[in-house]
């Protein structure tokens, strides 16, 4: 690359993280601990000279970039992520604007693939009894905000124009059928019925929705959804990580691509699966 392209690409690129700052010139230098008028003139379409280390140093370690990405020794851009906190039960707008996104998400990544690793199992396969029962004492999010997201999934997965994988370890869909674990106090009447719910929109939505299980002696997998290549959203407890960086999103998709090749339940075999469970419980 040469000097003029250099700096060109420098002045493109700190053109762009003072842009995607959200705030003025001015604050932007102040919280970088640079001179406005430094920044001024590293952004003038006369300058001819790259700053000095320790100004490089300064903008990178502000917006969590590398010098040779602003540079133009690499195309590695910024660490782009964010923390949504769920809002407690007795703040249902702020959980209400969270749901919302979750759903202008998804929206927004039709035409693209969705990939999703449940904390339970999906919630667009979830009857409103079991939503109710996870979230009686839970410290965030309402029984009613959750079905009315569920069900806003369900229409989501029922449009021709959609396509998600989900992945769960087969351990979780044993122990939510025999009322281990979480499901300890979920009468048998109800996993019944779950099981049966499972059953049917299982085999409704495939292929638009495609469920793998994974042995979870094998494999871990934490809560995540991928919106294509857009985003991904890792739930952490009552705390999601957004990362809209692509290479973020690349290293997750191949992350759960390797589930879905190990798994021991596939798609079209999930209906009878969770049917056979029946029996067992029920027999």
């Amino acid at each position: 690359m040469q000097r003029n392209d250099r700096l060109e690409t420098f002045r493109s690129r700190l053109e762009e993280i003072v842009r995607a700052s959200g705030v003025s010139r001015t604050a932007f230098a102040e919280e970088a601990g640079i001179d406005r008028s430094t920044l001024s003139q590293l952004l003038g379409s006369t300058n001819g000279r790259l700053p000095r280390l320790d100004t490089l140093l300064a903008i990178a370690r502000k917006e969590e970039v590398s010098i040779d990405w602003l540079v133009g020794l690499s195309n590695d851009g910024p660490m782009q992520a964010q923390m949504i906190q769920e809002e407690m039960a007795f703040e249902p707008l702020g959980h209400a604007d969270n749901e919302e996104r979750l759903v202008a998400w998804l929206t927004e990544s039709v035409g693209y693939k969705v990939r999703y690793v449940p904390s339970t199992i999906p919630d667009l396969l979830k009857t409103a009894s079991v939503i109710r029962y996870e979230l009686e004492r839970y410290v965030a999010a309402t029984p009613t905000q959750r079905i009315e997201t569920a069900a806003a999934r369900l229409t989501w997965a029922r449009s021709p124009d959609t396509a998600m994988e989900c992945c769960s370890s087969v351990q979780s869909v044993k122990a939510l059928a025999r009322g281990e674990g979480i499901w300890a106090e979920l009468d048998r009447t109800e996993r019944v019925a779950q099981l049966d719910h499972i059953a049917e929109l299982a085999d409704e939505l495939y292929p638009t929705l495609r469920w793998f299980l994974f042995d979870g002696l094998e494999r871990y997998a934490a809560p995540v959804t991928i919106f294509g290549p857009l985003r991904a959203s890792l739930y952490l407890g009552q705390l999601y990580l957004v990362l809209t960086s692509s290479d973020h999103v690349r290293t997750l998709t191949r992350h759960f691509d390797e589930l879905i090749r190990g798994a021991v339940v596939q798609p079209p075999e999930i209906a009878d699966y969770v049917t056979r469970l029946k029996h067992e419980i029920s027999g």
